[in-house]
């Protein structure tokens, strides 16, 4: 069995990596830092780091804009006692940690020289104290030594009582000041010399999910890090799914309030938007074509098929927003959240549109391509050596239809990109319309299994994809595909429409290569990497040889960040202090475990242990299940 799962998945073969799970007796300062991987020098795994006596104390971690002297500081209580709470983290990083195979910390800004241990990250929400004193009641029972530092300014803040509706309300009025408002008679927002546009985070929920404590702690922290602490930036939404069409969600007061109290914890009540599948005919009535293909079986109000419909229509009533970051509840990072989407964000909105679809397609592996600057120089290459032209946009096919600002003469296009579109200043200062965390990929002849989903275009359109949904949408985007659907009753799978709309009418897109890693040591180092995951057309994740291949996704079991990645769960629940299979038996990497196990209270307290582990910030996906006891 072991051969035949070496034949079909060939980086099995690879060894696990080590230095993820060391702690924090393991710190070193960041000039003092080796990788394990990648490391030209030395061939991992490497050994066990040099320990030290005393743990260090963590710092409270600021990745804010400190000299902004409109904010205003935002309370959880109404008497303005209790100020919004920092999270804690070390200086240094564990010996031998790994750097991100794909992706970088140094292009967006994001610190690497720091890392987060449990109770820095979570403490602060009330991981680590019982629910009798208004903590989560989680993380009791788990290496703790000099964890109480987390609490020292603020004490374990009571939060049993929080209202993050109301709380959230309060922090956006006392900085009101800072923000554009929507127009009241066109709801387009006015810009103001000084003032901001806001961003709204939207989690999609849906009646059934299983909440835990630890999906509560990540929600305090997102509002918590995104909304109060930045001044009102950003707000916090959820997006609940009720599943019962017959449910009177717009009629009865009564009704929602019961779905409230049997679906969403009391404290995020106020945060909700309810919606059906129902409710979204009524948005989007009429006749609809049969789609090219529906591997799904599924009809076109789906949620599976059109889970774009209900945040179209949510930016809608939300014309004081300009930007929307889709999200979903599985989803966890290890640093702080507002670090994460503002620094995303300012990068994005840097970059040039000149090749940017063909960057866009590209994992960017540091290891093989080098620099940045190299990997752009790269793309450049591989595109004239495949002799097609480079996008640019709006792309023309024979079925384009025209949106309303076209019809009206108006253009997508900047003014820099109309005068010269191969300026490299062409593009730069945009906003991003679209901002992903995976690449953006030609749907046509990669087998990607709903490649073919795709209604009222008549023919076969050119598609780009990117696998997860989680992503900035501008809402002149989600405008533009609010129109496609009702106007010209054209739409696409899920993950397919947002970039695909921005394909055919020029929004500019931007793939974000986030630091995402591994779990083995792939070798040769960096190409054997790029040969799999950028095994598309001309070196990409396009057409045939496509990563997201059905046949080929296994390889995105091992990373940190994909839809079906077992790697991110299994980190993340050592990181928590549970003990885990380490899958690296013969098993390895298969449902039914195998490997040691390893982890847990009584290792990480053992003489010779590192401690309890302390990672950098990055995203991870799935978590499915994080307590043993939750296992599903």
């Amino acid at each position: 069995m072991w051969d035949e799962d070496i034949k079909k998945m060939p980086w099995l073969r690879f060894p696990h990596l080590n230095g993820y799970f060391h702690g924090l007796k393991a710190l070193v300062k960041k000039s003092e830092h080796i990788a394990e991987y990648p490391n030209p020098a030395q061939k991992a795994p490497l050994g066990e780091p040099p320990l030290k006596q005393e743990i260090p104390k963590p710092k409270p971690y600021n990745p804010y804009n400190t000299s902004d002297s409109s904010i205003k500081t935002c309370y959880l209580d109404d008497e303005e006692k209790i100020p919004a709470p920092s999270i804690y983290a070390y200086e240094g990083v564990p010996q031998y940690m790994p750097d991100p195979t794909f992706g970088s910390y140094s292009m967006f800004g994001f610190r690497d020289d720091v890392c987060f241990d449990r109770f820095g990250r979570y403490g602060p929400y009330g991981f680590g104290y019982d629910i009798k004193d208004g903590g989560a009641g989680v993380g009791l029972n788990t290496e703790s030594s000099g964890s109480e530092a987390v609490w020292k300014e603020t004490g374990q803040i009571d939060y049993g009582r929080i209202d993050w509706g109301d709380v959230q309300e309060r922090c956006v009025t006392a900085n009101k000041h800072r923000f554009t408002e929507p127009d009241p008679e066109t709801e387009v927002l006015k810009p103001e010399e000084g003032k901001k546009n806001r961003i709204a985070v939207v989690l999609r929920l849906y009646t059934g999910f299983k909440w835990t404590q630890f999906s509560v702690l990540n929600l305090r922290a997102m509002i918590n890090e995104l909304a109060l602490k930045s001044g009102g930036d950003y707000n916090v939404h959820f997006l609940l799914h009720v599943k019962d069409n017959d449910s009177p969600i717009w009629s009865d007061d009564l009704t929602v309030q019961q779905l409230l109290d049997a679906h969403v914890p009391p404290e995020f009540h106020g945060l909700v938007t309810l919606w059906s599948e129902a409710q979204m005919k009524l948005f989007y009535p009429g006749k609809f074509e049969e789609p090219i293909g529906n591997p799904s079986k599924k009809e076109i109000h789906d949620v599976y098929r059109s889970a774009h419909m209900p945040l179209q229509v949510f930016a809608l009533q939300h014309p004081e927003y300009e930007h929307f970051w889709n999200w979903e509840m599985d989803m966890r990072y290890m640093g702080n959240w507002y670090e994460l989407f503002d620094r995303l964000g300012v990068w994005a909105d840097r970059q040039p549109r000149p090749f940017l679809w063909e960057r866009n397609s590209r994992y960017y592996i540091p290891a093989h391509h080098g620099s940045w600057e190299n990997f752009t120089t790269a793309v450049e290459q591989y595109t004239a050596d495949s002799g097609e032209a480079p996008v640019f946009g709006p792309v023309e096919f024979p079925e384009t239809k025209q949106l309303r600002f076209e019809q009206h003469g108006k253009s997508i296009i900047p003014t820099p990109c109309a005068n010269d579109k191969n300026s490299p200043q062409c593009g730069v200062g945009e906003a991003a319309d679209l901002i992903t965390l995976n690449p953006i990929f030609d749907v046509h002849g990669s087998a990607w299994v709903f490649s073919n989903d795709a209604t009222g275009y008549g023919k076969t359109p050119p598609r780009r994809c990117v696998i997860i949904t989680a992503s900035r949408l501008s809402r002149r985007l989600l405008m533009a595909m609010h129109e496609e659907i009702w106007r010209h009753h054209r739409t696409m799978w899920t993950e397919m429409f947002p970039s695909s709309v921005a394909f055919h009418h020029g929004f500019k897109a931007v793939y974000a290569p986030h630091p995402t890693f591994l779990d083995r040591a792939w070798d040769p180092l960096g190409s054997s990497v790029d040969k799999i995951f950028n095994g598309g057309r001309d070196h990409s994740t396009s057409a045939v040889g496509s990563p997201f291949d059905l046949r080929n996704e296994h390889n995105h079991r091992g990373t940190s960040w994909y839809y079906n990645s077992e790697f991110s769960g299994l980190l993340w629940r050592r990181w928590l202090g549970f003990s885990q299979l380490d899958g690296r038996g013969r098993n390895g990497h298969r449902k039914e475990g195998g490997g040691k196990l390893r982890g847990g209270k009584a290792e990480e307290e053992a003489e010779g242990s590192s401690g309890r582990m302390c990672l950098r910030s990055f995203l991870m996906h799935p978590i499915k299940w994080e307590s043993p006891e939750d296992k599903p």
